[in-house]
């Protein structure tokens, strides 16, 4: 499939740049940027998830890289902390011896005493001027450490708060890739479902079955009700009263329909006599 679309991309490029000369470009990258959507939108959404995750185990090993590297860096501080603290407390005694043959010489004579010691002036002197000329190399030594020490220190702050910021953000497109296919599989199980054919014909053909039986016992329980309701014998236990108002009844019904019957007849008989003329 993504051959084909990719067949069909490139032959409708040619037929654009032949028809459309100059203008062309415009209409290959249209047909470009077509394409492109195309052969994405035919990928697999399941496929692109895995494509994410492995692009996020991909990211170990360029954070295990950034992790030796600051573990290297801390490594380096703390050997130049030990540095500019050595370097720092050589200075404070540097300070104080040279702060001792200044005394001694400022006291004058041609002799210094010195830790029960005589020693030439000149000697002295020279003694002094050398030490105060490495204190001070030393001193500017120990300041250009203290800013490099500086320095390298907000480095490492920054290395490792970006490691802490990947390492987070590794741990929510983690997350985020969970929370894609749970939402797929809740789509696919909702379009599984939709797309269920039931066979039902079975059940409507029980169905009818079932209620033509129930039909059946309601007319056999109604024939066996009208066994009862209809008696072919004459009751016996009708009262008087009820007796001589059946009988008014019959007496009235044919008084009324008497005279309606005499009409009939001479009215048949009126038909038949016209009808032989």
């Amino acid at each position: 499939m993504l051959k084909k679309t990719l067949f069909v991309g490139a032959a409708m490029t040619l037929l654009l740049g032949l028809c459309f000369g100059r203008n062309a470009l415009s209409y290959v990258k249209t047909s470009v940027h077509k394409v492109s959507d195309t052969v994405k939108n035919s990928v697999p959404v399941s496929y692109e998830i895995d494509h994410a995750r492995q692009m996020i185990k991909d990211l170990g090993p360029e954070i295990l890289r950034n992790m030796t590297l600051i573990a290297r860096e801390e490594i380096e501080v703390e050997r130049l902390q030990k540095r500019v603290a050595s370097a720092g407390k050589q200075l404070v005694r540097d300070r104080e011896e040279i702060l001792q043959l200044k005394v001694a010489l400022d006291k004058g004579g041609n002799h210094c005493y010195l830790v029960g010691r005589r020693y030439p002036v000149h000697k002295v002197k020279t003694d002094l001027t050398s030490r105060f000329k490495h204190y001070k190399t030393s001193d500017e030594t120990t300041f250009n450490l203290n800013k490099v020490l500086d320095a390298r220190t907000r480095s490492l702050d920054a290395a490792r708060e970006k490691l802490n910021g990947m390492l987070a953000a590794k741990r929510q497109l983690e997350v985020d890739v969970e929370n894609l296919e749970a939402r797929l599989k809740m789509v696919e199980v909702a379009q599984t479902t939709s797309d269920f054919n039931f066979d039902d014909s079975h059940l409507a053909r029980t169905k009818s079955l079932i209620s033509d039986i129930q039909s059946r016992i309601a007319v056999s329980e109604r024939l066996l009700n009208a066994e009862f309701s209809f008696h072919d014998r004459i009751p016996l236990d009708l009262s008087e009263d009820d007796s001589d108002k059946i009988s008014e009844e019959i007496t009235a019904y044919f008084s009324h329909n008497k005279d309606e019957q005499i009409a009939d007849r001479e009215i048949d008989a009126y038909v038949a006599e016209f009808s032989m003329n």
